[in-house]
């Protein structure tokens, strides 16, 4: 590979690298398991959601913050909440993180265990005995009712496998389009809780297929749901269409799976790391819709106005002051660093873009890093092809690579002389042809 020489003398390879500097670290290290949200409510985090999720979500937190108060807060309040329901195996579990810290009142309740499993055993037996009559008799919606019934008995124990069969043995049963809906709802929900988002997907699909009978809380849940299953699987520019087209009607009504301050969040942050400036606009800046959703988290909405606005500095300062909370977010974790990365390396990109020579003090001072820190993740994105530039590693300066403009007017203007005298050619051929009335020959001779 050729080398240039900058002004100082320094050896600069073709992408922008001084020879001399070892190459950074390939990747970028995920964050520690534990993280620390001193400022974080978790009463009120608590209060976004219901039923199951609102428990993991509790235990999620517990495991992974280093504060202790909020800690044992969240194994509290996800105590209280497993008492309110028939999970005697969650109650066990819990226990054991709890480990006595929380005082005598949060210890192993034998009687409400007893008490959950005598009613648990009446009701399985009520409901075997149900669906078997049915079956006998062979009455459709009530074996799809019954089979209903014993994924809700399931999905409240914590057998997730069992409580998915069951309602996924209902499909059979089905005889109307809502049935379906309430079939694939219910899919979703209990995969999501087990983490099987190819399930999530295909569902979504399937219940997507009845338009006739999707309203738009329906369709809402089926947005947030298809988000959760793209955001999974790291595509997250699927992701943030999916939670961008969700409607407004939501509201509430998806507690149990998702709060609509998740959907401005999970949205917000995928939109940032993957659109370019006018999707960013039209898509998210000016979606009346999405909006309804910024409003309920501000500093979110701030920071991507404040991208948009190429104010970089305040902008990555809130995304650092919410790293903390977003780790403990049990859908969001694993994806906080390279999200963040994404979102950094658009905002240096466009902020070079629009110059010649960019000086790297200035520069840093934008961005509130070191000049050392800059250069490096400036080296990163030239190897990368990111960015057409060439670093100058004693004056501290980034000269953008523009494209020889007189050279390329050069190539087009031969281009164009080449077409021309091509087409020329075909229209003094078929001129030509007529005149010796060529055509006219051949079709007479085929006679």
């Amino acid at each position: 590979m050729e080398a240039e020489e900058n002004c100082s003398g320094t050896m600069i390879d073709a992408n922008g690298i001084d020879e001399e500097e070892e190459e950074d670290e390939s990747s970028l290290k995920r964050s520690k398991p534990i993280t620390s949200a001193d400022q974080m409510d978790v009463e009120a985090y608590a209060s976004l959601y219901s039923g199951r999720t609102k428990i993991m979500r509790l235990l999620f937190i517990a495991d992974h913050c280093e504060n202790q108060s909020i800690s044992l807060e969240a194994l509290r309040m996800a105590f209280d909440e497993i008492k309110k329901g028939e999970n005697t195996q969650l109650h066990r579990d819990i226990l054991t993180k709890i480990d006595g810290r929380l005082g005598p009142a949060y210890s192993l309740d034998q009687a409400w265990i007893n008490a959950v499993a005598r009613r648990a055993e009446g009701r399985k037996d009520k409901l075997e005995n149900e669906l078997n009559n049915y079956k006998t008799n062979l009455i459709k919606e009530s074996i799809r009712m019954g089979y209903n019934d014993f994924g809700d008995y399931y999905y409240a124990h914590g057998s997730l496998a069992e409580a998915f069969k069951s309602f996924a043995r209902t499909r059979d049963y089905c005889t109307t389009s809502k049935h379906i809906i309430q079939m694939c709802l219910n899919a979703i929900l209990v995969s999501i809780e087990m983490g099987q988002f190819m399930h999530v997907s295909s569902y979504v699909s399937k219940a997507e297929q009845t338009p006739d009978v999707l309203d738009p809380v329906i369709v809402a849940k089926l947005k947030c749901a298809a988000g959760l299953a793209h955001l999974e699987a790291k595509k997250y520019k699927l992701a943030a269409r999916k939670f961008l087209e969700t409607g407004p009607e939501l509201g509430n009504s998806y507690t149990e799976v998702i709060a609509p301050q998740d959907v401005a969040t999970y949205g917000g942050l995928c939109a940032l790391a993957c659109f370019d400036r006018s999707e960013l606009k039209n898509k998210v800046i000016d979606n009346i819709n999405f909006r309804n959703f910024l409003e309920l988290v501000p500093e979110v909405r701030e920071l991507i106005n404040d991208f948009y606005a190429s104010r970089y500095a305040s902008c990555l300062e809130y995304l650092e002051n919410l790293k903390a909370n977003l780790l403990l977010d049990i859908h969001l974790y694993d994806h906080v660093e390279t999200l963040y990365s994404q979102i950094r390396h658009k905002a240096i990109i466009q902020y070079t873009t629009p110059f010649i020579s960019v000086d790297l003090h200035t520069m840093a001072s934008a961005f509130k890093t070191s000049v050392a820190g800059l250069e490096k993740e400036l080296e990163a994105l030239i190897t990368d092809n990111q960015i057409q530039a060439r670093i100058d590693s004693h004056n501290k300066i980034l000269y953008a690579r523009h494209a020889d403009q007189r050279n390329a007017t050069f190539q087009r203007v031969l281009q164009t002389g080449v077409e021309f005298d091509r087409d020329v050619r075909a229209m003094l051929l078929r001129t030509s042809l007529v005149k010796h009335d060529y055509n006219l020959r051949a079709a007479a001779r085929k006679m």
